[in-house]
């Protein structure tokens, strides 16, 4: 991996030349349609053929969690890419709330399909290495994260003391937590969705003092 790549991957690139949101949906098909394709350059054949007791064939598995990830994927991207829209709009909490909330549907989705593919460590070695080489990696969701809290820090609605990306970071890893542990342990033994969206969105604690 370059030194640039490296570089991109480690800070969130805030590139302000903004995609409609069409076109932003195709780019993320596109790049997972890439994703998909290098997960299978490599002994993917043999993974298919391979049947795994009481389920699908890892084979089958990857094809299922990447036709999930090629529907639900540019749906929460473009989710976080509208937050620019609502800079200086309504309240910067209201604003995340159905955020998070989304964002748990998602993790819960993407969780209970991607259980089954890494199952297999080699797949799981597959994957990450078709994720660096497709540029899909977390901060695809971080970057717009970060760039709505930076703009509306910037408008005086967020506490100057907030750091951007770790707000953005703890949004995210609150939604993929609730959603971890509801499956785990089961929805009925945790508070719903959106009562721990609302949690999730106040812990942050981004109102000006």
């Amino acid at each position: 991996m370059t030194a640039h790549v490296r570089a991109t991957m480690a800070t969130p690139q805030l590139d302000p030349r903004r995609l409609d949101p069409y076109q932003k949906a195709q780019e993320t098909r596109r790049r997972v349609l890439e994703l998909a394709g290098l997960m299978k350059r490599e002994d993917g054949e043999n993974a298919a053929s391979s049947p795994r007791a009481g389920g699908a064939a890892p084979g089958q598995a990857v094809d299922m969690f990447l036709a999930l990830l090629q529907d639900r994927l540019p749906v929460w991207l473009r989710l976080l890419d509208d937050l620019g829209y609502l800079v200086g709009r309504g309240e910067v909490g209201g604003n995340l709330l159905p955020v998070a909330r989304a964002g748990i549907d998602y993790y819960v989705e993407v969780q209970s399909a991607a259980l089954p593919v890494f199952s297999s460590p080699s797949v799981t070695v597959r994957f990450r290495e078709a994720l660096r080489d497709s540029a899909m990696g977390p901060m695809a969701e971080v970057v717009p994260l970060t760039a709505y809290l930076s703009a509306e820090q910037r408008a005086g609605r967020v506490s100057s003391g907030v750091d951007p990306v770790a707000s953005a970071r703890l949004l995210l890893a609150g939604c993929f937590r609730h959603a971890y542990y509801e499956m785990l342990v089961g929805a009925a033994s945790l508070p719903s969705r959106d009562t721990a969206a609302g949690e999730i969105v106040r812990e942050l604690r981004l109102d000006p003092s």
